[in-house]
């Protein structure tokens, strides 16, 4: 059975950033839901959305959001799935810091993985890592994925020799 993964953000400027998932994911041929869900503007929607998402047949949660960033908290606090934080450096960020405390900085019982500042290639591996531990077929994916990193790397610096 097919796992889905959602990717959810707080504003549609948030999309650039939140792009890098959505592509490692289509990568990996893993089926995607992806949607604009503001924990400030719209939080009926958001109240909905992490009540429900697993009954939907969604896996995991990428959430991503900047500024006060409390998207992937309020999921996390709502839903029984995982949830990938993804801190944004926003046009009103604090350099990324808030963004990036609002997700790191969860009180115990609601956890929220959190990935680098605009990490959201990181959040699409890792949520298909997550899928992975149960579903050998995205499990191989990741293994030929990272395997395909490794000869990127040998290929690199064999140039990288030459040209020296």
């Amino acid at each position: 059975m097919n796992k889905t993964v959602a990717i959810i953000m707080g504003s549609t400027s948030d999309l650039p950033v939140m792009q890098d998932a959505i592509d490692v994911l289509r990568e990996l041929d893993i089926e995607i839901l992806v949607d604009v869900v503001s924990a400030h503007r719209t939080p009926e929607k958001m109240f909905e959305f992490g009540k429900t998402a697993h009954k939907k047949g969604i896996a995991v949660i990428i959430a991503g959001a900047g500024g006060a960033a409390h998207l992937p908290g309020m999921v996390a606090s709502l839903s029984p799935l995982p949830v990938i934080g993804v801190p944004i450096k926003s046009s009103n960020s604090i350099d990324g810091w808030d963004s990036i405390l609002s997700i790191l900085q969860m009180p115990g019982g609601v956890p929220v993985a959190t990935v680098a500042l605009n990490g959201a290639k990181n959040a699409g591996i890792l949520a298909a890592q997550i899928i992975g531990a149960t579903q050998e077929d995205t499990r191989n994916k990741i293994i030929k994925y990272k395997e395909n990193l490794k000869e990127k790397v040998d290929t690199a610096a064999a140039q990288m020799r030459k040209d020296v």
